[in-house]
């Protein structure tokens, strides 16, 4: 590291909270989005140079905005002053100091989130100051396209929204289930009416109990599915997991529930989730999904990140799919949402399957599309 890189410290911090209404909501098992909400944060250190990132905000439906002020009021009196050279060590510190504040109001997920916001961040600010795009700060010579699959699909709008992806280049799609008892036959007749070539893969958002997931497998047995997501949830007895791993003949997927390096390694060892997803906007930043990641890829696992937001998250997690390598696809939601594609060009390109990256330091983004403006809610800067 330079001189620069080891003294420069902290100095500004900006967030800034964005909802844009959507004609259809998008559906999963637990819920519905009405509106189509992010949160993206920027850093700026003394020298000037500065980084991008994004915090969850899907849920709940009011989380945008309070992602805002939990930065502004919470967290950024930890962040301001401290070094901006190592973003693994501030992610480690960061964690450390805001544990007992989490666990005193029992919201450890906004925490974890806005903590993934500003690693991104900061992993994007010292790649930039590096002049080197980001994915080659994680791995030098880590490739600049990735394969894609189309995602945001409910199992009801599926005929209208896969033909649409198919004509954007799209041969990988997942399917929103766990709405009702006709999930399976559904999917079995939308599975007859693609090409034999589409890879098909099936989300519950952990809608099931142990009997509901089976009669699924079961009904979908043979069926060739890419793999089956969520068909329980995160807090199910790891017996259930077993059984289910045993009775499904696709890959069990999942991660963008599971929180820290230790829960990532239980459920590595326990062995049920052939797919692992961490969401890089939710759990981890750049720190800690790619060392869960290069974890899952040593385990013999396929690394494929969950992602279901803005434009700056996605090209994140773009950026550490291409930096671990293996045979993993980027989650692309297929619905409309500017928040995302206004990123495109700036953050990378979507095409013929692929997401490409930009060549330009970091993750290429410089500032935020002038045109989400009107969709602003909520904005803090802290110095």
């Amino acid at each position: 590291m330079t001189e620069g890189q080891r003294t420069a410290s902290i100095t500004r911090i900006e967030a800034h909270a964005f909802r844009v209404p959507i004609k259809a909501p998008v559906a999963t098992s637990f819920g519905v989005m009405r509106d189509r909400p992010a949160v993206f944060v920027r850093i700026e250190d003394s020298d000037g140079c500065f980084g991008w990132g994004e915090v969850f905000a899907n849920w709940p439906a009011a989380g945008a905005e309070h992602r805002v002020a939990l930065l502004e009021r919470d967290i950024a009196g930890l962040v301001l002053g401290q070094s901006a050279a190592d973003p693994e060590a501030f992610f480690r510190r960061l964690c450390a100091l805001t544990r007992i504040r989490a666990v005193q109001c029992g919201e450890q997920g906004p925490f974890d989130q806005v903590i993934a916001g500003l690693d991104i961040a900061l992993w994007d600010l010292v790649a930039r100051r590096a002049g080197r795009p980001l994915r080659h700060m994680l791995r030098e010579g880590a490739p600049g396209a990735v394969p894609t699959y189309a995602s945001g699909i409910a199992i009801d709008a599926a005929d209208a929204l896969i033909p649409a992806a198919r004509d954007a280049g799209f041969g990988a799609f997942k399917v929103k289930v766990g709405f009702d008892q006709g999930d399976a036959a559904r999917l079995l007749a939308l599975k007859e009416r693609l090409p034999a070539t589409t890879v098909l893969c099936a989300d519950a958002n952990q809608a099931w109990d142990l009997p509901a997931a089976l009669a699924f497998v079961q009904a979908l047995r043979g069926a060739g599915l890419g793999w089956l997501e969520e068909p329980l949830p995160v807090f199910a007895r790891p017996e259930d997991w077993a059984a289910l791993t045993r009775a499904a003949d696709m890959p069990l997927a999942g991660g963008e529930n599971i929180v820290g390096l230790a829960g990532f390694e239980a459920a590595l060892m326990a062995g049920s989730l052939t797919v692992v997803q961490p969401d890089v906007v939710k759990w981890g930043g750049i720190s800690g999904c790619f060392a869960v990641a290069k974890r899952a890829l040593a385990q013999g696992r396929r690394y494929c990140p969950h992602f279901l937001g803005g434009g700056i998250g996605l090209a994140a997690s773009g950026a550490v799919l291409a930096a671990a390598g293996g045979d993993g696809l980027l989650e692309v939601d297929v619905n409309p949402n500017p928040l995302r594609s206004a990123f495109e060009g700036p953050g990378g390109a979507l095409g013929g399957g692929e997401w490409r990256a930009r060549e330009a330091p970091g993750l290429g983004i410089e500032v935020l599309p002038e045109a989400l403006g009107r969709y602003r809610t909520a904005s803090c800067e802290c110095r």
